[in-house]
């Protein structure tokens, strides 16, 4: 369940709020030496102001590649190279995509906490299975069932709060 957790703060890290942030472009793979590589693997990502995300880029044949990679990807950035460097300027969130983003991450969110049910489900089996091979008593199954509950619930509380406090950074003008 926590690597759950982790997955889903790795995604959130990647929607763009209207501020530079390198994990931005952790998601955008380019297609360089015969492989999908991250632009983080094939360039410096860094971030010299607010609005401003620049990659300088070690191999020059890969700059094309790179700008092409950006543009594909969802993030609406509008890449401007100089030589080597390529500059991202994040434009401001209009209001309409502000709420685009919100239900991006309402289902981010459902993703996860499905993920952690079906984890619950599978743990609440191996405890049946247990039962059925007499490895532990009825009394052990519901006292450990409660605990996988209380993991359960605790996990998505977790989620709920994310969510929010992501909803509330990218309605925050």
């Amino acid at each position: 369940m926590d690597k759950t957790i982790d997955v889903f703060n790795k995604e959130l890290g990647t929607l763009r709020t209207g501020r530079a942030n390198a994990s931005m472009l952790d998601l955008v793979k380019v297609d360089v030496y015969g492989q999908k590589m991250p632009i983080n693997q094939i360039g410096t990502i860094t971030i010299p102001e607010a609005r401003m995300i620049n990659v300088q880029v070690w191999d020059s044949n890969n700059v094309s590649l790179i700008d092409s990679a950006i543009r594909k990807s969802e993030l609406g950035l509008n890449p401007q190279i100089d030589g080597q460097l390529i500059r991202l300027p994040i434009p401001d969130l209009s209001e309409e995509r502000r709420n685009e983003m919100k239900k991006m991450i309402k289902t981010m969110g459902e993703k996860c906490k499905v993920s952690i049910r079906n984890i619950r489900r599978e743990a609440n089996d191996e405890l049946k299975n247990s039962l059925k091979k007499k490895e532990i008593s009825e009394d052990d199954e519901k006292k450990l069932e409660k605990e996988v509950q209380n993991f359960t619930d605790n996990h998505i509380k977790i989620i709920d709060e994310k969510v929010e406090l992501k909803e509330k950074e990218i309605m925050t003008i």
